[in-house]
């Protein structure tokens, strides 16, 4: 019981402990070093005690406390000279009952541009949104100790620099914004590799379209942050077709989908406006005619390969390739498709996937199952990887 309740508190608070402690200090390895702390003590004291009323109180006060004994001591004292917002204890005030949601403010420090771009959205994942380096550094295709080293240093500049917990004006706001978007996004995807139900509020995809919403309803018009909160919440409607095993999304029935999140997903798009669409916005308007099928029955195949085209020109990454390669097969037929496929994917595990069923629709059975054992092969997700290769393994059946 107290394992489960310490696992459920470091899913809903870890990034508010972090954000509240790091605040008034600039200092966010001490704060995640704190919280460590109150999380191994946790672990020993509810087992012999049980769990607290307040989880997040008990936590913040015994991080505040580990905090402190790090200030007062010796070796602090003559390594660094004590800073006066220091001394003068600014978690003195901190009320444990009622912790504020200071993530927002610290997901946009992050993104201050004293700190190199290319961290600034890993240093989100870990510090924010609770990934460790090694699942951050898997996600962008790196080294974990070289996205370790990456993420000290940024946390150093950040103390060092003495950058300022707030969120900024709108003078600044084009320039952070995006990388705080793609944390949130990024929150999202990696939640796939959760076992935990993703409709659930305390699960990293509910808080990864907590914090979307969030953020969209602070920036008030900002057309990017409602599509990112549209696009999460569109996506999650389906979360219940899938609970226990992966199903891909055309054999997924639409009766399932979460009808609620489906209107409200739509009502977020609806505030992103018109003007020219970003990418979120396209992502979005893609999982919206997706999840039109709830109602219609069918599936707008010409309307997703216009999406998807606009898509690829926004934002010309290898997923919107496979994606839009995808769309054409339903419109043009399974060898249309292979044909849009790009030609420097080896690497990329969606490609396979799309390439082995692809393969499938026009009979080459032995090289779509290779091609769904690659594509399980490149997956960590297990549910996902047990769906490839079943249909690997059928496809080899006489």
């Amino acid at each position: 019981m107290a394992r489960a309740a310490a696992e459920l508190a470091a899913r809903a608070s870890y990034g508010r402990l972090v954000a509240l402690l790091a605040a008034p200090t600039g200092d966010l390895q001490l704060a995640e070093d704190a919280v460590s702390a109150a999380f191994e003590q946790a672990l020993l004291t509810w087992s012999e005690v049980g769990v607290p009323d307040n989880p997040e109180g008990w936590l913040l006060t015994v991080a505040r406390n580990r905090q402190r004994d790090v200030w007062k001591s010796a070796a602090q004292r003559t390594s660094a000279p004590l800073d006066e917002r220091l001394s003068a204890d600014p978690l003195r005030d901190v009320d444990p009952l009622a912790i504020g949601d200071k993530r927002l403010e610290l997901l946009f420090v992050c993104a201050h541009p004293a700190i190199d771009p290319g961290i600034r959205t890993p240093l989100m994942l870990q510090t924010v949104l609770g990934f460790d380096a090694a699942e951050i550094a898997a996600a962008f295709d790196v080294p974990s100790q070289t996205m370790a080293q990456r993420l000290v240093r940024a946390k150093r500049r950040i103390r060092e620099a003495r950058i300022p917990f707030v969120v900024p004006d709108r003078r600044a706001m084009p320039e952070r914004l995006p990388p705080v978007l793609e944390a949130i996004y990024g929150c999202y995807s990696l939640s796939f590799a959760d076992r935990r139900d993703a409709a659930a509020p305390e699960s990293l995809a509910g808080e990864a379209q907590y914090l979307a919403v969030t953020l969209a309803a602070l920036l008030d018009d900002e057309p990017e942050a409602w599509s990112l909160a549209a696009l999460i919440t569109l996506s999650l409607s389906r979360a219940q077709a899938q609970r226990t095993h992966y199903v891909p999304l055309d054999e997924q029935d639409p009766s399932s989908w979460d009808a609620a999140l489906i209107e409200e997903g739509e009502r977020y798009l609806r505030r992103a406006g018109g003007g020219v669409p970003g990418r979120f916005q396209l992502e979005a308007a893609i999982q919206a005619v997706h999840a039109a099928r709830r109602k219609t029955g069918v599936t707008d195949w010409p309307a997703l390969r216009t999406l998807h085209e606009a898509l690829l020109r926004v934002a010309p990454t290898l997923g919107a390739q496979v994606a839009l390669a995808a769309a054409i097969a339903r419109s043009d037929g399974p060898d249309a498709g292979l044909a849009a496929l790009p030609v420097d994917a080896q690497r990329f595990q969606p490609y396979w996937a799309v390439r082995a069923a692809l393969l499938a629709e026009t009979g080459r059975a032995a090289e779509a199952s290779a091609a769904f054992d690659r594509a399980a092969a490149l997956t960590k997700h297990v549910t996902v990887r047990a769906h490839l290769e079943a249909r690997a393994r059928a496809l080899r059946t006489p």
